[in-house]
């Protein structure tokens, strides 16, 4: 099976994809992400 996708693009994305994930960690952003996703679950879903 013949790779579509150079294996250096999937590398290169990995990186990008865990420096914005760490930047936004170090900034502060999980707090607000955490409590949107538990917002949408409450009002989605009907939880609570």
């Amino acid at each position: 099976m013949k790779r579509t996708v150079p294996i250096w693009v999937t590398v290169v994305l990995i990186i990008a994809s865990i420096a914005c994930m760490a930047f936004g960690i170090y900034g502060g952003e999980l707090d607000t992400v955490l409590t949107k996703a538990v917002n949408i679950c409450m009002e989605c879903i009907g939880l609570g």
